[in-house]
């Protein structure tokens, strides 16, 4: 039995920097090692995710476990909720 919250393994990939990125959508990823969140266009994807990233994302604790559909992640920081101000 897999624990974790369970993601599409399509919604995990590497930008063009280098960071390993969760895609939440409206424009939006979160880092996987940092859980910061940033702004997101197609230009800055850099390509799927292979076995080896995510072993090594297991090895960091941020990945429960993964298969070739799925990738169950550790849980990860909410996002910042807007205030009224």
């Amino acid at each position: 039995m897999n624990r974790g919250l369970a993601v599409p393994r399509g919604w995990v990939f590497v930008l063009r920097t280098g960071e390993y990125v969760i895609d939440w959508g409206d424009g939006r990823v979160q880092d996987l090692l940092s859980g910061e969140f940033q702004k997101f266009t197609e230009s800055q994807y850099g390509r799927a995710i292979s076995d080896s990233d995510l072993a090594s994302l297991k090895n960091n604790g941020r990945v429960e476990s993964y298969d070739s559909t799925t990738v169950y992640l550790r849980p990860l920081p909410e996002p910042p909720l807007r205030t009224i101000e």
